[in-house]
């Protein structure tokens, strides 16, 4: 095995609800920690999944139709639409493309951790630059190779500046990645950019469109960078499962938007519940970030002991040690939180 394996962190994702029931015997648990749509996906996609038949076949490399659904929806031409296996997908495609050993990549911490593991995978030197008191990117290095931009941020949920990150963009040497999963719980997106020759603007199916499982990302890129990423790409990165929900998804957008609507409304209405109790900071996204005055293991536990599961933040660098993350949820799932998170933080 490589060298410097021990010094590459394995990703470790929310727990589920299986593994929190056997651990503490209980029935009933709510998850609020991969920031999944608590609604689920369009009945259309589930249609669609229901009538496809050819599990036998392999997909094609390419879809035509779903790159010109996506390109309707997001108002770009179909050949800067690059398609693989989640965003996450699109990602390591860009590393693999852009990024040799010793090359910069830079992003601002507290932030996605999977953007340090590939940095490392790929051998790069990593430049980990502040917040701000707003958690905005507070710098940025001309030299590096890529620079990735998380808006809205993932743990904290706030977004970019649309001028600062132009500057980046035109003042880098390198490429900038911009991470939209969360793009549909905003408007403040940064999408615009993808107009420039540098940027890579990547997108998700995951979040907004309730398809996590099917593993299906998108990126907005110039037509001769897409060319590029499909050297880079593997041979089937995306089932004809996820081709056929993803085009009946685009198909039935107002569902997505109604789905987002009553998350942004139910964000607001925990948040404000949430300030009675702790800390919690502004989102776009669909979480919040939360500081309490006890240490976030310490409240992640104890939620999961009354069957609630949060998102510990211990992967994430530079994230507060008293901070979780918060899915939000429907109603009922925001409520069975808030009471054991009051029931936690009396019994202390």
């Amino acid at each position: 095995m490589r060298s410097d394996l021990s010094g590459i962190p394995e990703y470790v994702p929310g727990k589920s609800e299986e593994e929190i029931k056997k651990t503490y015997g209980l029935d009933r648990v709510v998850k609020l920690a991969s920031n999944e749509n608590p609604y689920g996906c369009s009945p259309k996609a589930l249609e669609a999944l229901n009538r496809f038949k050819k599990l036998s076949a392999y997909p094609p490399k390419d879809s035509e139709e779903l790159r010109e659904r996506i390109a309707d929806y997001v108002g770009f031409d179909a050949d800067m639409i690059f398609i693989s296996a989640g965003l996450d997908g699109v990602l390591e495609c860009a590393f693999k493309l852009l990024v040799e050993p010793g090359d910069e990549v830079c992003f601002a911490l507290p932030t996605f951790p999977y953007y340090s593991i590939l940095s490392k995978i790929y051998r790069a030197r990593e430049v980990k630059v502040k917040r701000n008191e707003n958690f905005k990117m507070a710098g940025y290095s001309d030299k590096a190779k890529l620079t990735i931009v998380c808006s809205p941020n993932n743990p904290t949920g706030n977004v970019e500046d649309y001028n600062f990150i132009r500057e980046i963009v035109e003042s880098v040497d390198g490429y900038v990645f911009i991470d939209e999963a969360y793009a549909e719980f905003t408007e403040k997106n940064l999408t615009k950019l993808a107009e420039n020759e540098n940027v890579i603007v990547g997108r998700t199916f995951s979040k907004a469109f309730g398809l996590a499982n099917l593993r299906l990302g998108y990126a907005i890129m110039h037509p001769s960078l897409r060319k590029a990423f499909m050297k880079v790409n593997s041979p089937f990165p995306v089932s004809s499962l996820a081709v056929e929900a993803g085009i009946a998804a685009l198909e039935d957008v107002e569902w997505m938007r109604k789905v987002v609507d009553a998350m942004k409304r139910d964000r607001e209405w925990l948040f404000g519940r949430l300030r009675k109790l702790v800390r919690p900071h502004r989102s776009e996204a669909n979480f919040l970030y939360v500081e309490t005055e006890m240490d976030g293991k310490s409240i992640v536990q104890g939620l999961e002991e009354r069957g609630v599961i949060v998102r510990s933040l211990h992967g994430f660098e530079e994230a507060k040690s008293n901070a979780f993350r918060v899915t939000v949820g429907k109603r009922e799932e925001n409520e069975i939180f808030l009471d054991a998170l009051e029931d936690l933080l009396c019994s202390q």
